[in-house]
């Protein structure tokens, strides 16, 4: 069978492979989650969306990066109200993909990069990014939610107030519609779903709270499982979202392989 020179994904190369590759290539490691996404979408919605930006940078940069296995379950605590969810504590996390990094930089890798489909890990990415960086001084280390990356270009693409993206909402329910049509319960989608709590404290994807307040998903969603408005999502929204958030992706993979070492 015959390998498909745009998909460089770790795990489908030899070892003699990966041994030819220029160290400076930059290694990308999705962490996603396995959790409850409201009546409209499966529990591995985020591993989908990470997983379809991971397919459409490897099309982009072909063998100008390395993509390394999905960490599919995380950190989501939050959402064990719902059945399917799967979570893991923050110190496993940090241990586990703390381990899989170092093996990168064992073989001398030394650009990688964390993307992140889940809301749920930012706060330990951080945590994953200062521990690795410290232990890796002669490695650049770079951690991102793509929601955050491209908060300005999707804030352009929205339709929904505040409130109408958050999760299984406008943008991760189009997303799936433009890249996994058939894991979308078109039925079931409901129209905005959010509880606010006190002034400060109020967020969503692209609207950060003046300060965090804890709320379990049950709590912001109402019980819906949904925080957002999945009503105006679209294939064709989907399509504008991936787009976006690749091109960000690839242009900020792609300036790491010509930096200066790090020190």
């Amino acid at each position: 069978m015959e390998r498909d020179r745009d998909q460089m994904r770790w795990e489908d190369l030899t070892s003699g492979e990966i041994d030819k590759f220029d160290r400076t290539t930059p290694v990308v490691l999705n962490i996603a989650a396995i959790e409850q996404h409201g009546p409209h979408l499966p529990v591995n919605t985020d591993a989908l969306i990470g997983g379809l930006f991971m397919d459409e940078l490897g099309k982009s940069l072909g063998d100008a990066v390395l993509i390394l296995p999905q960490v599919k379950v995380c950190c989501s605590a939050h959402h064990m109200d719902y059945p399917g969810t799967l979570s893991v504590r923050h110190e496993t996390l940090i241990a586990y993909v703390g381990d899989i990094l170092d093996s990168v930089a064992a073989h001398g890798f030394r650009n990688i990069v964390i993307v992140n489909s889940h809301g749920g890990n930012k706060a330990v990415g951080q945590v994953i990014l200062e521990k690795f960086g410290a232990a890796h001084r002669d490695c650049r280390v770079v951690f991102l939610t793509w929601w955050t990356m491209a908060g300005k270009e999707l804030a352009a693409i929205r339709e929904s107030g505040f409130g109408g993206v958050g999760h299984a909402c406008e943008f991760e329910t189009a997303v799936l519609m433009h890249g996994v049509p058939e894991c979308v319960r078109t039925d079931l989608i409901a129209g905005l779903s959010y509880v606010p709590t006190y002034s400060w404290a109020n967020s969503d994807m692209l609207s950060a709270g003046r300060a965090s307040l804890y709320r379990s998903m049950r709590e912001i969603s109402g019980g819906s499982g949904v925080v957002g408005d999945a009503s105006l999502a679209s294939a064709d929204k989907g399509k504008a979202i991936t787009d976006v958030v690749v091109g960000q992706l690839s242009e900020i993979v792609s300036s790491l392989r010509n930096a200066p070492p790090a020190r």
